[in-house]
């Protein structure tokens, strides 16, 4: 598929391939010129190597699918840029790993090709014919689609060998990570909530919200100095439908507010009180008054399961390190 660039007769100036014109008998000079037919495109140079506009074509199919229901098709023709830039972007990062295996002299044996394709077949219950329909409705030929898994299967192998050392996860990062998951809104699913709301007009001065946030902080100092929080909400609050019951919101399930506020909501302990936190009327002071706690399984129970979140972590991390000093050594051209 890719071509090293050696390999090229010509190219337009903007990374056109092009075909040379079948040999004509000899006319003469004042004869029209012969005509030069675009075959494909380069979009990218990769160090020796380019990747095709077909190459890129070919990769998008599986996503054009979420766009084609766009109506307006100034946003339509955006979105597929879009997508066409990102898209791009990987396959330029997937040829520096094939670069990068191939100088660490990585390869697939042709059993573990033919093994790894046996797997996707009969995972997705196909047969011979079958897989093969299924990789023309994606726009794939057979060759195409085993030189792909082969580049796919020599990336992954490069980067179990040339990254995966990097990655070391110890008992104590592990430890860390569990108790962190008892302490954390993780193992939280409801808590039994009150609120006290200062309440703002719908395009408030900053005077106005300066005023709104210091009544909050005396609503929140007044809790923290010991008085109930319900004697609080009845005296401060602007929510008329709250207040007389001193705030009290019941019990609230996980899942059920506004992500923001569920993310501050969620991590309170019992009789905690956070706030201002912003909403569309005002500024809200929350209190937690109960907390009902998943049952979390033992570390023994969790702990392989930890380790490799933990290294799956780790691993990302150390990949895009990795393919960030690749790009700072190789020469990247983009031509889209």
């Amino acid at each position: 598929m890719r071509r090293a660039l050696a390999l090229l007769v010509t190219f337009l100036t903007n990374g056109s391939l092009i075909a040379p014109a079948v040999a004509q008998p000899k006319k003469p000079e004042a004869s029209r010129p012969r005509k030069a037919y675009v075959v494909d495109r380069v979009v990218a140079v990769v160090d020796n190597s380019v990747i095709l506009a077909s190459e890129l074509d070919v990769r998008l199919v599986p996503y054009l699918a979420d766009v084609e229901n766009i109506q307006d098709p100034k946003e339509r023709a955006r979105r597929v840029e879009k997508l066409r830039t990102q898209v791009l972007d990987e396959m330029v990062n997937e040829e520096l790993i094939y670069q990068a295996a191939g100088a660490a002299r990585i390869e697939i044996d042709p059993k573990e090709l033919d093994a790894a394709i046996k797997d996707i077949r009969e995972q997705n219950k196909l047969d011979e014919a079958g897989f093969q329909q299924a990789l023309a409705a994606q726009g794939y030929t057979l060759g195409q689609y085993r030189n792909d898994m082969r580049r796919q299967l020599t990336r992954l192998k490069a980067m179990n060998q040339l990254v995966a050392p990097k990655v070391t996860i110890t008992d104590d990062e592990v430890r860390a990570r569990y108790d962190q998951m008892q302490r954390r809104s993780e193992a939280v699913s409801a808590v039994r909530l009150s609120h006290i709301l200062i309440g703002l007009p719908e395009r408030p001065s900053e005077t106005e919200v300066n005023a709104a946030k210091a009544e909050a902080a005396e609503a929140i100092a007044r809790v923290k100095a010991g008085e109930p929080f319900a004697q609080v909400a009845a005296a401060m609050s602007d929510d008329t439908g709250t207040k007389t019951g001193g705030g009290e919101l019941g019990w609230i399930e996980r899942g059920s507010l506004d992500p923001q506020w569920e993310s501050v909501v969620f991590a309170m302990d019992k009789d905690e009180v956070r706030g201002p936190i912003s909403g569309p009327t005002g500024l809200h002071v929350f209190y937690v008054t109960d907390v009902k706690r998943n049952e979390v399984k033992s570390f023994d129970q969790l702990k392989d399961q930890i380790r490799g979140e933990l290294r799956r972590r780790e691993m990302e991390k150390q990949t895009t390190a990795w393919l960030e000093e690749l790009r700072r050594k190789a020469f990247i051209e983009v031509k889209l």
